[in-house]
């Protein structure tokens, strides 16, 4: 019977990158006990946690999909157990829903427990109107995508609204009012999608807030001040909505700042800055505080009025800015490292004219993989590189098609890909870890990979998952 201390399983996941998510029960060598154990399926967000009699277990992560034999911990026969969700996952916002959590350890293992995730849809739409000072409201169809206007909408703002940001838990809703300098913060009723302003709202910005921005742990908001050149940063009260400006806020940017961005890793914020044709990064603190990248601020092409993050060619992570004045698009890889930034050959790229918004679509990123027999109860896939010389494999993708293998993606469509190295076309062995954490030095399709990963684990390797 298996025992092990759910702190040392994660401990042990962590070395051997399994990617298990696992209980912190305790144990005793002499006493008779169970392993809550069982499966996840469906997780494709982060931040989901569970809990077992009220005690927070380890964090579940979108590569626990799978069977876990200490899911919930472990505990002493006879000890009643109950096994919920304590916080959700978000980006995507998903609703996981624990079944068979409920009953009594005994002298066996549990290996039943299911915990099954599903992505919301996307439910409601929000336009700012700059003309009528309002927000229109409409809840979406999700068969047709038709829209329907919601009970109260048009909603009033303050003058002039110029963006408007929904927090990935989907709880409340920022409106950037240009002409006032402030920014209203509504509470969103998930049921109905009505908007209901938060205490205190609206809230102080700088001059001209131009766009506004929620950061991916729905903890920070960030607004452009086009006419004060800097950036307004706030902490969010999750139980009400109510903004904090964090100290040092605002922060300095270039002339003219029109768009801000936080990253998916919520660990870098972009600025286009249009009257002085540049683009400012910085990198975010505990406290929500902005700190200047290296080589920040960036050149762009003539009055960049849109930024945007998004995954470019064999690189880990891009940049995007529309430059209104030179119809063009620049482009930059990031260093994950710091968050600087390296202009892409070719860049910036003709556009047509006057170009005013930019955005990546969904369509390149994979969720499911065929993986190599050899390596599949790793529990874990990933491809990254620390260089170009030094790319690896953790796990492998399966080449059983005639030297291919199939990709599922994010938009619903699948790929079948023929790998180019024949290091990546192994053969089968039916010898588990054969084929884990292999070395493949300039192996183009550990990049092919990496462009399309879910997540980005690891800063210094470049790793993706």
């Amino acid at each position: 019977m298996n025992r092990l201390h759910g702190t040392l399983s994660a401990l042990l996941c962590a070395l051997t990158l399994m990617g298990c998510g696992v209980g912190m029960g305790t144990w005793d060598w002499t006493v008779p006990g169970s392993n809550l154990g069982g499966t996840v399926t469906g997780l494709t967000g982060t931040g989901l946690t569970l809990q077992t009699n009220g005690m927070p277990q380890v964090p579940v992560d979108r590569l626990d999909n799978g069977f876990h034999p200490a899911l919930g911990g472990w505990f002493a026969s006879g000890t009643a157990y109950d096994i919920t969700v304590l916080s959700q996952p978000i980006s995507p916002s998903q609703t996981c829903l624990v079944t068979n959590g409920v009953g009594t350890a005994s002298s066996a293992d549990i290996t039943n427990i299911v915990v099954k995730c599903t992505t919301n849809p996307s439910r409601f739409v929000y336009v700012a109107n700059g003309g009528s000072n309002s927000i229109s409201a409409y809840s979406i169809d999700a068969s047709s995508g038709v829209l329907t206007p919601i009970s109260g909408s048009p909603y009033p703002v303050g003058k002039a609204p110029s963006s408007i940001a929904v927090d990935p838990l989907g709880h409340f809703a920022y409106v950037s009012n240009q002409a006032d300098g402030d920014v209203s913060g509504f509470a969103i009723d998930r049921v109905s999608g009505v908007l209901t302003a938060v205490s205190g709202s609206p809230f102080p910005s700088g001059l001209g807030p131009s766009s506004v921005a929620v950061d991916p742990s729905s903890t920070f908001v960030y607004v452009a001040n086009a006419n004060s050149n800097n950036v307004s940063a706030y902490a969010v009260d999750r139980n009400d909505g109510v903004l904090t400006a964090v100290v040092g806020s605002p922060f300095a940017a270039g002339t003219g700042p029109s768009s801000v961005i936080v990253d998916p890793t919520g660990r870098v914020v972009y600025v286009s800055n249009a009257n002085s044709d540049q683009l400012s990064v910085y990198t975010i603190d505990p406290t929500g505080g902005l700190v200047n990248a290296p080589g920040s601020p960036y050149r762009t092409g003539s009055t960049p009025v849109s930024v945007t993050v998004g995954y470019g060619l064999y690189a880990q992570q891009s940049v995007y800015v529309a430059n209104g004045g030179s119809n063009s698009v620049s482009a930059y890889t990031v260093s994950q490292a710091n968050g600087g930034l390296t202009l892409l050959v070719g860049s910036p790229f003709a556009a047509g004219s006057d170009p005013r918004s930019v955005a990546v679509d969904p369509s390149n990123t994979f969720v499911f993989v065929d993986e190599h027999e050899d390596s599949i109860l790793a529990g874990a896939f990933a491809a990254g590189n620390a260089s170009w010389s030094d790319t690896f494999w953790v796990g492998l993708p399966a080449s059983r098609h005639s030297g291919a293998g199939v990709f599922s993606f994010a938009d619903g469509h699948a790929e079948t890909k023929k790998w180019l190295d024949r290091r990546t076309r192994v053969p089968v062995k039916r010898r588990w870890r054969s084929v884990v954490e292999k070395d493949c030095p300039h192996n183009q399709d550990v990049l092919w990979v990496r462009d399309r990963a879910t997540k980005h684990l690891n800063p210094e390797l470049d790793a993706v998952w």
